[in-house]
């Protein structure tokens, strides 16, 4: 039995695109992400564990989404403020120690406003021992539970702190997270303002630049401390199609947000989705050994639809492999290669291949001409060396 490879039969891929120069970004660490195809679109030290500012907000959003939707929060219920969440400086909210205030209130504190103080009467009134760092605790092992393995915190909003770090794939997949598991609390991530304190009234503006350019962000953090830099995760839907990203260690919030806009603007113009094949479509055949027929068709169980460069110039090659040939009988439905599609500059795609119909054996008197024939061939090639 050899390997083989055959050129896969699908008309959407001899598409022709021209050769795509990477994005060129200033950013220290940078993700991005298609969503619906899971194409890494660009990635810059994405791994590498970073001070992530404000940005880590978004885990303590998250637990404490997980919080509300499973009933150990409600929307309306009035938490208290200690003396420690009373103690940040920075971005925050003005709370005032003793005063209550409801987690629909805290949660758009958070989202919009980057309250550090409403991090911390979340972080205490979810934490297994009442304590911020307690939530700290807790927030790095769930982080290690959704494959978050670049995440440590210290604290609950991201104050600078020795050792809390995240990598921008993890900011990444968090933001994922919250988009397809929160749908309902995402909405607030689109808000451009809330007033929170009428006296307090000059931080009532999202910092996020994206929200008012018209190209579809809805979503989702910045963050900034000096250690850090300027960086912001972000997310744009346009159509069918969602880009989600990281970009950190910028120098100047102009920067962040003119880096923000190219990289929407480059993730939806310089790419398109393909739908290369569709299921049931028998896209190749593999040979078939003591078969009642000589070939099986090879077809995909679901629609194929992939992200491609989006202008002219360049073949995309694709290819079926599989161990063969295939010894009868052969069920319908049973997977026998994978299709290959190998885009420049983009991750290789594998897709499994299934046996468009049954293959039965072929009867005694074929069986044993097949194998002669074999033996025949083998006694042949002895001989000619």
């Amino acid at each position: 039995m050899i390997r083989k490879y055959l050129a896969a039969g699908i008309a959407a891929l001899m598409l022709a695109t021209a050769p795509l120069a990477a994005f060129d970004t200033q950013a220290s660490a940078a993700f991005v992400l298609d969503e619906k195809t899971g194409t890494v679109l660009l990635s810059k030290n994405a791994d590498v564990p970073l001070p992530p500012a404000s940005m880590s907000k978004l885990m303590t959003l998250y637990i404490a989404f997980e919080a509300v939707r499973d009933g150990r929060l409600s929307l309306d219920e009035a938490l208290p403020v200690s003396a420690h969440a009373n103690s940040f400086g920075g971005s925050t909210l003005f709370l005032r120690t003793g005063e209550r205030v409801s987690v629909e209130e805290l949660l758009r504190g958070i989202i919009v406003l980057s309250g550090n103080d409403a991090c911390v009467v979340i972080a205490e009134a979810l934490s297994p021992d009442g304590t911020e760092a307690g939530f700290a605790a807790m927030m790095t092992q769930r982080a290690q539970q959704m494959g978050m393995t670049n995440s440590t915190f210290k604290n609950s909003s991201g104050w600078p702190a020795e050792g809390h770090v995240m990598s921008v794939r993890d900011l990444t997949l968090l933001a994922q997270r919250i988009i397809e598991d929160f749908p309902d609390f995402y909405q607030m991530f689109a808000e451009t303002e809330f007033l929170f304190d009428e006296a307090e009234s000059s931080n009532r503006f999202n910092r996020n630049p994206l929200l008012t350019l018209g190209i579809g962000a809805d979503g989702l953090k910045t963050g900034h401390t000096q250690e850090a830099g300027y960086g912001l995760v972000g997310s744009a839907k346009q159509g069918d199609r969602r880009v989600i990203f990281t970009i950190t260690g910028l120098d100047a919030a102009s920067t962040r947000a003119r880096e923000a806009e190219s990289i929407v603007n480059w993730a939806f113009r310089q790419f398109a989705e393909q739908t290369v094949t569709r299921a049931g479509d028998v896209i190749a055949q593999a040979d078939v050994w003591m078969g009642a027929r000589e070939t099986v068709g090879l077809m995909a169980d679901q629609d194929l639809t992939i992200l491609l460069p989006n202008t002219p110039g360049r073949e995309v090659t694709a290819e079926v492999a599989y161990t063969g040939p295939i010894e009868a009988p052969i069920a319908e439905g049973r997977q026998l290669a994978e299709l290959i599609i190998r885009p420049e500059d983009l991750p290789e795609h594998r897709i499994p291949l299934y046996a468009a119909h049954a293959v039965p054996a072929s009867g005694f008197v074929a069986r044993m001409i097949s194998v002669s024939q074999v033996l025949l061939g083998r006694m042949q090639a002895e001989d000619a060396m």
